[in-house]
């Protein structure tokens, strides 16, 4: 294992390393950097964005708190004292509710632990990552977890190689200790020892289509954010353990806009929603953002800030329940 990470950071850096420092990206083509640069605008965008979306979600609860007290403050007192009544009744019954729900989600995801397609989230990346690095990576899991929670159909999820930095951040996430998730030290090679032929490292580099998903097989995703420093790094792993490799179809669907490297949060979502649907085309246009599409692949003008806005949303709706859990 070690020997494989030394190979893919002797090919990546001109230099090693010392024990302590950020690992050093191989310098950029001009084509990369103007790449990079656009990702970099978009991201700013992004933040901003969202900034205006927590801001105005802000107004509005707190034009909606006055109206409910102008509301009250013009009825008379026992009609005022039913309304509150009224409103703590229905606070209950959502509490009921989401009670109800928690129950079922947790008898969904016991029974993937004995049924449930089994994926992978490879965590052995993590030294390869800066901080704020390993801080994204652990928020695409935690949605990851959220989003599978609420299939009709989830799988059973691991988070191998999980050591260091990245345990520690996922400790600290609310719940952790209660998600019904597979959660290992180890490998997923040494956590497979006897199913060796039963893994799958999905890498886009690969040249193996994964038209199906098989039940008996362990589908692995790497967990390594910002691929474009360490390019081919997950095929070039499988391939010294001797294990299969398969990409997914995108390209039988769609054009991307540059690569078909999609973050760990997508391909998990991908493959979730393919076992709902069994249909590769709706999952890939349900999850992939239109920001990843060629021009072919877009619609009208204005629909790629909806689809952000709405990504937004969902992304948070999914958090809020982890965080009720």
């Amino acid at each position: 294992m070690n020997s494989t990470m030394e190979a893919a950071q002797n090919e990546q850096n001109s230099e090693v390393n010392p024990p302590d420092a950020d690992p050093q990206p191989q310098t950029l083509s001009k084509n990369a950097q103007k790449k990079l640069l656009k990702q970099q605008k978009y991201e700013a965008k992004k933040a901003e964005k969202k900034a205006q979306i927590k801001e105005q979600k802000q107004k509005d609860a707190e034009r909606k708190r006055k109206e409910w007290e102008e509301k009250l403050a013009a009825l008379p007192e026992d009609e005022r004292l039913k309304l509150i009544d009224s409103r703590k009744e229905l606070r209950k019954e959502r509490m009921e509710k989401r009670s109800e729900e928690r129950g079922l989600k947790t008898q969904r995801l016991t029974h993937a632990k004995e049924t449930g397609q089994n994926i992978v989230v490879d965590l052995e990346f993590s030294h390869l990552m800066t901080h704020s690095e390993i801080h994204s990576l652990v928020q695409q899991i935690m949605y990851c977890y959220a989003v599978n929670g609420r299939c009709s159909l989830p799988a059973h999820l691991w988070l191998t190689g999980c050591q260091g930095e990245m345990e520690t951040q996922l400790q600290r996430l609310p719940g952790f200790d209660k998600w019904i998730i597979e959660k290992e030290k180890q490998s997923y090679i040494e956590s497979f020892s006897e199913r060796k032929d039963d893994l799958v490292y999905l890498t886009a580099d690969s040249e193996t289509v994964l038209h199906e998903l098989d039940p008996t097989k362990v589908y692995i995703v790497g967990g390594l954010v910002d691929r474009n420093r360490w390019k081919g790094i997950t095929m070039k792993k499988a391939e010294e353990q001797g294990i299969h490799t398969a990409k997914l179809p995108i390209g039988d669907y769609m054009k991307m806009s540059s690569s078909q490297v999609l973050t760990v949060n997508q391909v998990i979502e991908i493959l979730l929603k393919f076992l709902e649907t069994k249909d590769w085309k709706a999952s890939f246009f349900q999850v992939i953002p239109l920001r990843k599409r060629t021009e072919d692949d877009s619609v009208v003008d204005g629909e790629e800030d909806k689809e952000e806005i709405k990504e937004f949303e969902t992304k948070k709706r999914c958090l809020e329940v982890l965080s009720h859990d």
